[in-house]
């Protein structure tokens, strides 16, 4: 089984485990939990792969949807648009915590 199969098996199984944690969120929690679905065998113990800054494979395991880690799961890159480039600008005028002034 290629890498890219194995990543789309993640996909999906990420998929059907969060659709099965909302069900079970929209019916209010009940107890007990509902059964969730299993980690495919095929999976199990898949590694994140991005190339790391030294150019080997990363072998994190703790993977978000993405089939990333933490450290590769990707950065946002900015607004894309010119309304969000705008409210980018907006939100950077506002200034952060305020300083205490000098004595």
């Amino acid at each position: 089984m290629t890498d890219a199969e194995r990543r789309r098996m993640w996909r999906s199984y990420v998929d059907a485990y969060f659709r099965a944690q909302g069900a079970w969120e929209a019916a209010g929690r009940p107890f007990p939990r509902p059964p969730m679905p299993t980690q495919p065998e095929a999976v199990q113990g898949l590694q994140c792969g991005a190339t790391t800054r030294a150019g080997t494979p990363c072998k994190l395991t703790g993977l978000y949807k993405s089939g990333r880690c933490k450290l590769h799961g990707g950065m946002s890159t900015g607004p894309k648009t010119d309304a969000g480039r705008e409210q980018s600008r907006i939100n950077g005028a506002k200034g952060g915590r305020p300083r205490n002034p000098s004595p």
